[in-house]
């Protein structure tokens, strides 16, 4: 009875940000443009990886510098499974004979990109969560690394460092907004199941958790597996949406720019974690404007090259400065009384 009062109360959450989600793609497809439609896709994509992030740091507290690593295994299981066979042959001559032939669709690409990252995510994820603090931050980061040293190095199976070409690119939008609703009601499910209330209690008290029965590195490895492979499917579908990957792809700029974006929106909240892509994405996307030029009478106005990453910094700065619980804090969208509502209010869970 108490679960389902919870998810009676909480379900408009992920309503309310999916309703966002499909107004951002009805634009786009109103417009009819070309760019925008990819910036919108590139949207989806980064609230796909961002709410991986949430459902293991916001639910932990535990902060994870590798989980773009996640990303980048889903993004050349995509490769490995959707390139022609010929393509494969010439640029990764080292993979099975049974993946060089195997060609699938990209819907089943994600599958499989989600279901290999959460395979590692619980090999890793086996050691890691028995860490706690900045140990776990720093081994997660050194996770990130490994990954990145493997896959920038085994020539015959990912390349190496050259850019894997031939991926099918998928220019709907409605696939991405399809994964990106699917994954906010995984991690909304998550967050109101028995394992995230028990996790986020570990999270607010882990002594009182520990002496209330939570086995607290088995519950962090449940969310360590779900937020794996969010970020697997993640990464495929980012690798089909520009068709090209290399581990570079997916290391140090694409970490900095999630984790910005889920710090700015409050990294205790699903709905800061969609509205912190959102808000940053529209910034970077204005900025990228400007340094491309905007006509101004007779004149061009460009900013300099660099810009997006230093406002992004900038922006991180004055929240951690100022809201270091982030735009959200802890506090979900609900639709109640018009406002969001915070924890220990009816509603919240």
């Amino acid at each position: 009875m108490a679960r389902a009062s919870i998810l009676r109360r909480t379900i408009a959450t992920p309503l309310i940000l999916s309703a966002l989600l499909l107004g951002f793609a009805l634009i786009a497809w109103a417009s009819g443009s070309r760019p925008f439609n990819q910036t919108v896709i590139d949207i989806f994509l980064q609230v796909i990886l961002v709410v991986g992030l949430y459902t293991f740091i916001g639910n932990s507290g535990v902060i994870s510098f590798g989980h773009i690593a996640f990303a980048c295994l889903g993004g050349y299981v995509a490769a490995w499974t959707t390139i022609k066979p010929m393509m494969k042959g010439i640029a990764m001559p080292g993979l099975p004979d049974w993946l060089m032939q195997m060609e699938i669709p990209y819907w089943a690409a994600a599958l499989a990109g989600g279901a290999f990252a959460a395979f590692w995510a619980l090999v890793f994820g086996a050691v890691l969560m028995r860490l706690s603090g900045i140990a776990a931050s720093i081994a997660t980061f050194a996770m990130l690394a490994m990954v990145n040293a493997i896959y920038s190095n085994w020539s015959s199976v990912t390349a190496a460092t050259s850019s894997v070409v031939g991926i099918p690119i998928v220019r709907s939008i409605w696939p991405y907004l399809i994964a990106a609703i699917l994954a906010v009601f995984v991690a909304w499910a998550f967050s109101v199941s028995r394992f995230g209330l028990a996790l986020r209690a570990a999270r607010e008290e882990p002594t009182a958790a520990a002496a209330s029965g939570v086995n607290i590195p088995r519950v962090r490895l449940i969310a360590f597996v779900i937020s794996g492979a969010i970020m697997g499917a993640g990464g495929a579908l980012y690798a089909h949406s520009i068709g090209i990957v290399t581990p570079d792809t997916f290391y140090l700029g694409l970490t900095f720019t999630t984790l910005s974006m889920l710090v700015v929106g409050g990294m205790g909240s699903l709905s800061g974690a969609v509205l912190g892509v959102l808000i940053l994405s529209s910034l970077i996307q204005v900025l990228r404007w400007l340094e491309a030029g905007v006509q101004v009478g007779t004149g061009t106005f460009a900013l300099p090259g660099g810009v997006q990453e230093i406002a992004l910094g900038a922006v991180m700065i004055l929240i951690l400065m100022f809201r270091p619980a982030g735009i959200m804090g802890n506090s979900e969208l609900t639709g109640r009384r018009a406002r969001a509502e915070k924890p220990g209010e009816p509603g919240h869970a």
